[in-house]
């Protein structure tokens, strides 16, 4: 059930990163809504990284319990 979980966490991750590539303007990157989704994007990036530790951390645990 968890590991359920974390790949809804991670697919949300995803959507999110392609919802905030729509709303980033290049020519004003770091400024009003640019930055803003940027800043989410990084955020987005990180919860997906995070996830993918946890995974393979579980992973690691179950072999070494056996």
């Amino acid at each position: 059930m968890t590991k359920y979980l974390i790949y809804t966490i991670i697919f949300l991750g995803i959507v999110v990163i392609g919802f905030n590539v729509t709303i980033l303007d290049f020519n004003r990157l770091m400024e009003d809504e640019s930055g803003t989704a940027l800043i989410v994007i990084v955020a987005s990036l990180c919860v997906i990284v995070l996830m993918g530790i946890l995974l393979v951390s579980r992973a690691i645990a179950k072999k070494h319990n056996q």
